[in-house]
């Protein structure tokens, strides 16, 4: 299994129970690129406690059941730290939660973490789409059933295309965007932006 680093990266901001976790999930968590499912989360803690990541403890309650509350070991902050640094590996989909992940949970240790993710991710997607064009386009081969339409089958094919060019586009823009607000960050530790000015902006 996997180790399950988006969770160690949660439960570094703070010792959490079952239900906080769900919790999150529901809300934040849809934009972290995680799901709201509980039962491969609870999977994930056990192999996290198995690895020696993370340890428990009961919480009495007055209101119901005790509550087990998970929290990092020294290991695991380790091994966190340690994914955190690693090489970032764009996927080919863009829609795939990988960035967003990476970004969430190993960005939170500092700007240059998240710089190095956004840089990373923004260079993929440049390459990626300077070689789109040079893909060839290819009809299925073989013949269609008759309740297809040939020339519908290219309208819709068209369409699916230009969806993904401008979701596309849009995510190289957005990283562009994302790219110089970090910079304008780093400017403005560093002492070199006016302190009144918005690093977002």
């Amino acid at each position: 299994m996997r180790p399950d680093y988006p969770l160690l990266g949660l439960l570094a901001r703070k010792p959490s129970s079952g239900y906080d976790i769900g919790k999150w999930l529901a809300a934040d968590g849809r934009f972290a690129g995680r799901s709201a499912s509980m039962a491969p989360i609870y999977r994930a803690l056990s192999d996290l406690s198995e690895r020696g990541w993370i340890s428990a403890r009961t919480v009495p309650s007055t209101k119901g059941p005790d509550a087990k509350v998970y929290e990092l070991t020294l290991e695991g902050r380790r091994a966190l730290q340690e994914w955190a640094a690693s090489e970032y590996e764009p996927a080919v989909r863009f829609a795939a939660p990988d960035f967003r992940v990476r970004l969430h949970f190993a960005g939170q240790f500092g700007l240059e973490y998240a710089l190095r993710i956004v840089r990373t991710e923004l260079a993929y997607r440049r390459e990626q789409r300077a070689t789109e064009d040079e893909l060839a386009y290819e009809t299925l081969s073989g013949e269609m059933i008759p309740e297809l339409d040939p020339t519908w089958v290219r309208v819709i094919d068209t369409i699916s295309r230009a969806r993904g060019w401008e979701s596309g586009s849009s995510l190289i823009a957005w990283l562009e965007s994302l790219e110089r607000s970090l910079l304008r960050w780093r400017d403005l530790e560093a002492g070199q932006v006016r302190p009144w000015s918005t690093p977002l902006e």
